[in-house]
C-alpha cells in the first residue's frame, strides 16, 4: 500500500497537498445507510490492505436491537474482510485536522462479495445490466430539511430559524429569498462539496418549512449512490454548524409536504453508446416501455425497500407532492412515474416514488432491479396517464407491515437484488416493525385514554 496516495481521485490528493494527512475513516453504509467503520492513523492506514468488522453489522436495526436476522446459523458474528476503493477516497472537511474518508467493500473469507452488504447489491444489480450489454445511468435530486435543533423526541419538530431572525417558512417553491435565509448553512454545503470533489447541479427550496432540495449530475448508479451517502453526513456537518439539524426524514414536520429522493434512469447501449430509451428517428423504443413497465409492475414489492420505516409512508398523501400511485406521464408530477421534457439522446424517465429517508445504494438497486425485470420481460405499461393522478386510487401500501408482505412474495425481485440481501433485510425491518407497534403514541394517549 506504499503508493495508496497515487491511486486517489484529483480533489482528496489536492486537499492533502501541503499538510500532513492525520487520518483515515474507513467506513461502510450498513443497510439503513449509517456510516460504520474504523477511523485508523494514516501511518497505520498505509501499512494495511484490508481491515475487519463483524457481519452483524448488517443485522442491526435502526434502534440498534439485532432481532433474528443471524438466521440459522444463530448469532456468530463472523468477521468480514473489508477492503478500501480507492476511488471513493474523499475530504471530511469538517474535522479539526486532516482527514481523509474511504469507502470499502465487505466480502467473505473465500473473497466473495458479502451479499446484503447494499454497496455489493447495487454493484450486483448493474453488473446484470453490463451483462446485457447495457449501462445504467442515473441521477439523483436529494429532498431534505433544515429544523431547529430538537433534544427531545416527544416534542414536535419545528422549521429552523432563518438569518432574518424568523423561522423558515412554508409554500415558498423555488423562491431565491427562502434560499437566502439558510445561505450560510448552504455557504459549507458547497464548500464542503468542493473539497470532496462532488459537482452539485442546483440547490432550491422546496414546498416544506426549511425543505431544500439537492440536484446530482447524472453518472454511474455505483458513483452517485456513493456521492448521496457521502452527501448526508455532509449536510447533517454543515447544518450543526449553524445550530440546526438537517434531517432525511421522509415525513418530520406535519402538514408539510415529504422528502423524496426522485431518480432519473436512462440506459446506454454500450455497443451503439446510445440512448436505449430512442430509436434511429429519436422515437420511443419498446425497451423504454417495458422500463417503465418494470416499474409498475414491481415497484409495490420493492416499497419496502424505498419506504424502510413506518415514517415512511406517512409521505404518500393526496396532493402533498407526493405520489400515490404508479400511473406514469409525460411532465406530470402527480404521477409516481414521470417522464422529463427531454430530447431523444437524454430521454430519461423518473420514479418519485423513493424516499430521503432509504439507503441511496438500495434504492437505486431496487429501482434499477424493477426496470431491468420489464425489459427481460418485455412487459408493456399501463396507457399513459393523462390529468391529475391524485384524483385516481393509490395502488402502493400505505402501511409498512404490507409492504413487507410483498417484498415477501416478490421472488422474481430476490432473485435480482440476491436471496440472501432479500432474506436479512425482511428480518432486520420486521424486527423494526414490530418494536414501533410497541410504541404508544401521543394521538392515542389524547383521543382514546378518556373517550373509548
Amino acid at each position: 500500500m506504499a503508493d495508496w496516495k497515487t491511486q486517489l481521485p484529483q480533489a482528496a490528493r489536492d486537499y492533502i497537498e501541503g499538510h500532513r494527512l492525520d487520518e483515515v475513516e474507513c467506513i461502510i453504509s450498513d443497510l439503513p445507510g449509517i456510516a460504520r467503520g474504523k477511523a485508523v492513523p494514516a501511518s497505520k492506514f498505509a501499512k494495511q490492505a484490508y481491515f475487519h468488522l463483524p457481519d452483524s453489522i448488517f443485522y442491526q436495526t435502526i434502534t440498534g436491537d439485532w432481532g433474528e436476522a443471524a438466521g440459522e446459523d444463530g448469532f456468530i458474528e463472523r468477521d468480514m474482510i473489508l477492503k478500501p476503493d480507492f476511488t471513493t477516497a474523499s475530504a471530511a472537511p469538517w474535522t479539526g485536522d486532516w482527514t481523509l474518508q474511504v469507502i470499502h467493500d465487505a466480502y467473505d473469507r473465500d473473497g466473495d462479495p458479502i451479499p446484503f452488504s447494499p454497496r455489493n447489491v447495487l454493484k450486483r444489480v448493474v453488473q446484470l445490466y453490463l451483462d446485457k450489454g447495457w449501462k445504467p445511468v442515473v441521477a439523483p435530486e436529494m429532498e431534505f430539511f433544515l429544523v431547529a435543533r430538537n433534544l427531545d423526541p416527544a416534542k414536535g419538530i419545528e422549521p429552523m430559524m432563518g438569518r432574518s431572525g424568523r423561522p423558515a417558512a412554508a409554500r415558498q417553491a423555488y423562491s431565491m429569498t427562502a434560499v437566502d435565509e439558510f445561505g450560510p448553512v448552504i455557504d459549507d454545503i458547497y464548500d464542503f462539496a468542493e473539497h470532496q470533489g462532488f459537482e452539485i447541479d442546483g440547490i432550491t427550496q422546496e414546498g416544506g418549512a426549511g425543505q431544500l432540495e439537492i440536484n446530482l449530475r447524472h453518472g454511474d448508479p455505483v458513483k452517485l449512490a456513493d456521492e448521496v451517502f457521502y452527501f448526508k453526513r455532509l449536510i447533517r456537518e454543515a447544518a450543526l454548524r449553524h445550530d440546526c439539524f438537517a434531517t432525511f426524514m421522509a415525513k418530520p414536520i406535519e402538514d408539510e409536504p415529504g422528502s423524496a429522493m426522485h431518480i432519473h434512469h436512462s440506459i446506454i447501449d454500450m455497443e451503439t453508446g446510445k440512448n436505449l430509451f430512442s430509436g434511429p428517428q429519436g422515437g420511443e423504443t419498446d425497451a423504454f416501455y417495458n422500463f417503465i413497465a418494470g416499474l409498475q409492475v414491481h415497484l409495490p414489492a420493492g416499497l419496502a425497500v424505498m419506504a424502510p420505516y413506518v415514517n415512511s409512508y406517512r409521505r404518500y398523501v393526496k396532493d402533498h407532492a407526493a405520489p400515490i400511485n404508479l400511473e406514469w406521464a409525460r411532465d406530470n408530477r402527480t404521477t409516481g412515474i414521470r417522464v422529463p421534457l427531454s430530447g431523444p439522446d437524454s430521454r430519461r424517465v423518473e420514479n418519485r416514488i423513493a424516499g430521503m429517508d432509504c439507503n441511496p445504494y438500495l434504492g437505486i438497486a431496487v429501482s434499477l432491479a424493477c426496470g431491468y425485470l420489464g425489459l427481460v420481460s418485455q412487459d408493456r405499461p399501463r396507457r399513459q396517464f393523462h390529468g391529475d393522478a391524485y384524483e385516481g386510487e393509490g395502488d402502493i401500501p400505505q402501511v409498512m407491515g404490507n409492504a413487507l408482505d410483498l417484498f415477501d412474495e416478490a421472488q422474481a425481485l430476490h432473485e435480482v437484488l440476491g436471496p440472501e440481501f432479500a432474506r436479512v433485510y425482511s428480518i432486520v425491518k420486521r424486527a423494526e416493525y414490530e418494536e414501533f407497534l410497541q410504541v404508544i403514541s401521543p394521538w392515542e394517549r389524547e383521543h382514546l385514554l378518556l373517550n373509548v
